[in-house]
């Protein structure tokens, strides 16, 4: 927007300060003459035969008044630039972090020093706008390079069946036609699995009431045949656990803690637990598989966006946890609901996954 140029913040208040100060001086002046001039007398004579007549004074008065006056102007255009040169400093940093900001620097911090006042709360505020900015700008960029990333490939294989389909004519479409269909639901199913990882990283959902029970009776429902199909005896124990958040992503988070729980069940024949419950102030999910045993080392890789450790199974059963996004998702999740996701190896094999939410009378 452009502006026609005016005085400064700093001017301004210097100005405001002398002229106060001015008037200030100009009331002391006015408060003598009219109580103290006015009561003097015009006698031809006043004490010991001098004769310090209203006249007289006047004459003597007004030109001490009128130097004390200009002092008093000079002292105050002089000290108040200092003082607003003071005050506006911490004006002038945040200031330099705006410009640095708006040429795309989001990594400078203020930090300013001191007592609270009104220009650290503003300088703290603008903080933490730049702290939340750059997390969302960080977290677009990871976005942008896992997708196109991922996106490489199911891509790519795409290209080369309609290659293969327009060079040979000869060749059975209805196959080409399915293996293209497998790689396309596969490059929607990671689109959709991205957006979700970006949408909890954002926290940009409505809050409402929800029990992880019913939640986790829904996903076990869900999952129960691909339970089935694996001989994974799939239960659902505990009572009401409420917390507030999105009924969709925290369906979404407890679906892909079974699913993997499931799907990384081996040797088949195991078992997987779902418990909910109520402690105080705090709504706990754990969701228990048996399996193989898994290093302590590669845990905490395990919630990392495509980050497969050595014991990780790849497969196109559910592409959610295949594609090394699964626990991302539910980590995820759980940070934008305000809680924390703890996983824990079993000394006999398999993972014990923890979620504690902010629980809800």
């Amino acid at each position: 927007m452009h502006r026609s140029p005016g005085l400064s913040a700093r001017l301004k208040l210097t100005l405001s300060y002398a002229g106060f100060l001015a008037v200030a001086g100009a009331l002391l002046l006015a408060v003598v003459w009219l109580f103290i001039l006015r009561y003097v007398p015009n006698s031809p004579k006043g004490l010991l035969g001098i004769a310090p007549n209203r006249y007289l004074l006047v004459h003597t008065f007004v030109p001490a008044a009128a130097v004390a006056m200009g002092f008093l102007l000079v002292f105050g255009l002089a000290g108040g630039w200092l003082l607003a040169g003071r005050m506006l400093a911490p004006l002038t940093q945040i200031t330099d972090a705006a410009r640095k900001a708006g040429n795309g620097s989001l990594s400078h911090r203020i930090r300013m020093q001191g007592r609270r006042d009104e220009f650290r709360e503003l300088s703290d505020a603008f903080d933490s706008m730049l702290e939340q900015l750059e997390s969302h700008v960080a977290e677009q960029q990871r976005f942008a390079a896992n997708a196109s990333h991922e996106l490489r490939t199911p891509l790519a294989i795409s290209r080369t069946l309609l290659d293969v389909a327009r060079k040979d004519p000869t060749r059975v479409r209805g196959e080409l036609i399915e293996r293209l269909h497998v790689v396309n639901t596969r490059a929607i199913d990671l689109t959709e699995a991205l957006l979700l990882l970006s949408r909890g990283a954002r926290g940009t959902f409505t809050r409402e009431s929800v029990d992880l029970s019913l939640i986790a009776e829904e996903a076990a429902e869900t999952l129960l045949p691909l339970a089935e199909q694996r001989r994974i005896t799939l239960d659902v124990t505990g009572g009401a656990a409420r917390t507030s958040g999105s009924a969709e992503l925290l369906l979404r988070m407890v679906t892909n803690l079974v699913q993997n729980a499931v799907v990384h069940n081996l040797p088949a024949g195991g078992t997987v637990t779902v418990h909910t419950e109520a402690c105080g102030d705090t709504s706990v999910l754990r969701v228990e598989n048996t399996g193989r045993l898994l290093p302590p080392e590669l845990v905490p890789t395990l919630i990392e966006p495509f980050q497969r450790g050595t014991e990780r199974v790849r497969t196109d059963d559910h592409a959610g946890v295949g594609l090394g996004l699964g626990l991302a998702i539910v980590h995820s999740i759980v940070r934008a609901h305000d809680g924390t996701l703890d996983l824990v190896p079993r000394a006999a094999g398999g993972l014990l996954v923890t979620v504690r939410l902010p629980g809800m009378p």
